[in-house]
């Protein structure tokens, strides 16, 4: 969930009054957002001490589908319009005094389709901003920036001074060495080419570098004087930048979605349309296509949904009537109006501000926290039930309890982990048919879903090798492998795993464990060569590169059969003399190699267990049906 800073004092003027910590808690949480931080104290702690402070802050979390609500002017509008003190603005294109045929054009080249084909813009016209409002326009950029538009990679922003400018404007794809102009705070000019090295060396900007540099293209949008206005996703010109004088205000959309284009468009011109000379007025463009399509942006038409009272009060377990849930939507910025054919239906026109409004149920929901969730009557279920654990996590808790009787520390480590600690750190190769990848991880660590536990406990390990030997750590969590035959592509399998570390090996300690578990679940120990037997486990030697040679074995286990008739006995013996026993390899055991200890920064022996849950579920399945 984003975070946004308001300025505290700026929001109280906005409100109509001051609040009390306590007082705007409630309002926060009746709103249905949440207080983080208040750096009141913080402020006057620094100013006690004659160090520079700023202004207090109150540091709001905002849902993520709330893109109305990351600037000031979104959150003191919406809690007005809550707090009945104002009633929700009616957004409208203000077109010039020559209609359509004055609207600024802008041209889109057909090179676009290779790098950022959609495009989008509009003017607010006569903005009067002060230091607060301006930062807030450049920070909500940024937020929708690292949030909606995915750090650029789907949407990029650009904003410009319109009287520094020449209308109409064209935006097209060049190859970079034929781009050449002075970025935003520079003072010469640069190729495209060689922004990608001036760059490279600044943090904010760097990471958004990858989006175009192997492009063969990159996307620039010039006015009528081959002025460069800005070359996007990266940076804006210095030529057209914004200041505190700026009155007029051209803002460009590029984009590869062109449902994000629309929501960005629509958020960032309402939010500050409120400090044009006509309030929540925004002058539209025309974009004309490759095609010759041409739009009008952005486009401020109201969404029209129905909603049922009955639904709504069906849902919250009140009983209001179409009129007084009209009342309650009007405080969350909708336009609702009663049905004149049916009592019960109300149609509610949705702003262009409230894309997270997509069915009934979003708008049930708006009703609900105008009317208060605290006030929602409470009520006991239609049905009684009785819940049972999954078996699978009964069997999970059952190994959790036992190995934690045995004195080993259970631990809970990050189900994602880099690519390198899954597979090269364990001197495992990646084939490419297990690791689910993450598309856009934020670090390095977070790179793949892990198809193993013992990265985790390893790691674990390390950052705790200057405790008192030996260390006994254990997981029962899930993995993640690749699955074709699924509908994600993907399934979770549990698994358990526990890692021991001493001065010694213990390779007999993790078998001991292993022993235990088998006891519990009452799978007996069989010899690999004992077909007659039904069921049970064993264990192989084995070659892995993640273990010492000669020091590894694989877990075999032999599940009971479902067919115990005579006829079927005499199959499972011949497809046991013919090496085809059935038998399920659901795990490995022993003394880890040394070099995937060093990869772990780990000085001391290891020796660990791994081994799949999955086959015992239908086991665990028998034994709550008969205990039911």
């Amino acid at each position: 969930m984003p975070t946004v800073a308001v300025d505290k004092e700026d929001l109280w003027r906005r409100l109509g009054r001051k609040y009390s910590a306590e007082e705007f808690d409630r309002l926060m949480f009746e709103f249905g957002l949440e207080l983080d931080e208040d750096t009141t104290e913080e402020v006057e702690a620094l100013r006690k001490k004659g160090l520079p402070a700023g202004r207090p802050q109150l540091k709001i979390e905002i849902p993520a589908n709330r893109y109305d609500l990351l600037c000031i002017e979104g959150i003191s509008r919406a809690l007005r319009v809550f707090l009945g003190l104002d009633k929700a603005p009616r957004y409208k294109l203000a077109y010039p005094p020559g209609g359509e045929a004055d609207l600024i054009n802008v041209t889109v080249a057909p090179e676009t389709k290779q790098i950022r084909p959609f495009f989008a813009c509009g003017v607010l016209r006569n903005v009067k901003f002060t230091q607060l409002s301006y930062d807030s326009f450049i920070d909500l950029q940024d937020k929708l920036h690292q949030n909606l538009c995915r750090r650029r990679q789907f949407v990029a922003i650009g904003t410009h001074d319109l009287d520094t400018l020449t209308a109409p404007f064209r935006y097209e794809a060049r190859p970079p060495k034929d781009i050449k102009f002075v970025p935003l705070n520079k003072d010469q000019a640069y190729t495209a080419e060689e922004l990608m090295t001036v760059y490279e060396s600044e943090k904010h900007l760097a990471r958004y570098l990858p989006i175009i540099r192997d492009s063969p293209v990159y996307p620039i949008i010039y006015d009528q004087n081959d002025r460069v206005l800005s070359m996007p996703p990266i940076i804006n010109s210095e030529h057209s930048k914004i200041t505190l004088n700026t009155r007029n205000i051209f803002i460009d959309i590029t984009a590869t979605d062109e449902t994000k284009l629309n929501i960005v468009a629509n958020i960032i011109t309402t939010m500050f349309a409120e400090y044009c000379e006509e309030p929540f007025s925004i002058e539209p463009c025309k974009v004309i296509y490759p095609d010759g399509t041409t739009r009008i942006t952005p486009d401020l038409s109201y969404r029209t949904e129905t909603a049922r009272a009955s639904f709504i009060n069906s849902c919250t377990g009140v009983e209001l009537d179409a009129p007084a849930i009209s009342t309650l939507l009007e405080r969350m910025t909708l336009h609702p109006q009663v049905s004149p054919n049916n009592s019960d239906e109300i149609v509610v026109d949705i702003p262009p501000t409230r894309p997270d409004i997509l069915h009934e149920c979003d708008i049930m929901e708006d009703a609900a926290i105008a009317y208060g969730f605290n006030r929602l009557p409470d009520t006991f279920p239609a049905t009684s039930t009785v819940a049972h654990p999954l078996a699978l996590s009964k069997l999970t808790d059952i190994i959790r309890h036992e190995w934690a009787m045995a004195g080993w520390v259970e631990v809970l480590p990050l189900i994602l982990c880099s690519h390198e600690e899954n597979f090269a750190w364990l001197n495992r190769r990646d084939d490419g048919t297990q690791a689910v990848r993450i598309a856009n991880p934020k670090t390095l660590e977070f790179q793949v879903v892990r198809t193993s536990l013992l990265q985790g406990l390893l790691k674990t390990v390390r950052e705790n090798r200057t405790h008192a030997l030996p260390i006994r750590v254990f997981e029962a969590s899930d993995v993640v492998v690749k699955d074709a035959a699924r509908e994600r592509q993907a399934r979770n399998v549990r698994h358990a795993a526990a890692v021991w570390c001493n001065k010694t090996a213990g390779f007999e300690v993790v078998h001991g464990m292993l022993d235990r578990i088998m006891l519990v679940l009452e799978v007996p120990r069989i010899a690999s060569t004992d077909h007659k037997a039904e069921t049970g486990y064993y264990i192989k030697e084995r070659e892995d590169p993640t273990f010492f040679p000669g020091r590894a074995a694989t877990i075999y286990y032999r599940p009971p059969p479902s067919d115990k008739s005579t006829l079927a006995n005499v199959k499972r013996d011949i497809k046991a003399v013919l090496g085809k026993s059935g038998d399920l390899e659901i795990g490995v055991l022993g003394i880890l190699h040394p070099s995937v200890l060093e990869n772990f920064e780990i000085p001391y022996p290891c020796s660990a267990l791994e081994f799949s849950l999955e086959p015992f579920k239908p086991e665990m399945n028998e034994v709550w049906t008969n205990s039911d």
